[in-house]
């Protein structure tokens, strides 16, 4: 048996995270709702698993990949749509959180905070993110004067663990500390449950990689992150 974490898009869509997918999402391909997300997986190399994909690619343009980089589905690609970009990415995990500062006032962000949600995201680019991925959540944020300038929350689940995503700080409020509290909440509350935590960052990001090392996280495996286009081929 394959580890939960090494199908991550896959083993969430079809199981903690199936009532998100697209209605017409078949037993062999599954796309998040794409107002939620931007994830594409199929079940498994087969034509029919392809064909399903293909599908999906067409009805629900705008849709990424991420698979394990030495796995067997990492070639394994809708054939109806080109591939505008591949992105490498490291998926680390944490099952005890190192000490550090977790006293920060925050607030659970509700559906109202969802454009300034986007316009942060827009701005720093943490990663994939849509007007309703706040529903994958609880997102945690901290505002100044009124203005959303950090947040964080959880995105992926599969069996046996909850991912952190979508961790990002105002470009004018940096240097705060106030991801790395944030991240540390949601991080305890995720082992509270008996999840371990896992979380996708970018390869080339050393520092990004150095910060979660700090806090308890270990890289488990490479992953590509692939972006298709948003026309058929």
């Amino acid at each position: 048996m394959t580890h939960p974490l090494d199908r991550a898009v896959w083993n969430a869509l079809s199981g903690r995270l199936n009532r998100f997918t697209t209605a017409d999402s078949g037993a062999r391909g599954r796309r998040i709702d794409p107002e939620v997300g931007v994830f594409l997986a199929a079940a498994d190399g087969s034509e029919e698993s392809l064909a399903a994909m293909d599908a999906l690619a067409l009805a629900h343009p705008g849709a990424g990949l991420v698979e394990r980089s030495d796995g067997s589905m990492a070639d394994v690609l809708p054939r109806a749509v080109p591939v505008a970009r591949q992105v490498d990415l490291v998926q680390m995990a944490c099952s005890a959180l190192t000490p550090g500062r977790r006293e920060v006032a925050y607030q659970v962000l509700t559906e109202a905070d969802g454009p300034a949600m986007l316009a942060l995201a827009t701005l720093t680019k943490p990663g994939p993110f849509r007007l309703r991925t706040r529903e994958l959540g609880p997102f945690i944020g901290i505002k100044r004067d009124g203005a959303l300038v950090a947040m964080g929350g959880r995105r992926l689940r599969v069996n046996g663990f909850t991912e952190l995503s979508g961790l990002c700080t105002h470009p004018d409020h940096r240097g705060k500390g106030y991801a790395a509290a944030l991240a540390r909440v949601i991080v305890d509350e995720i082992l509270a449950t008996g999840d371990g935590a896992f979380l996708h960052a970018f390869a080339d990001h050393a520092d990004s990689i150095a910060f979660y090392r700090r806090m308890g996280f270990e890289v488990r495996a490479p992953m590509t992150y692939t972006i298709l286009a948003e026309g058929a081929a």
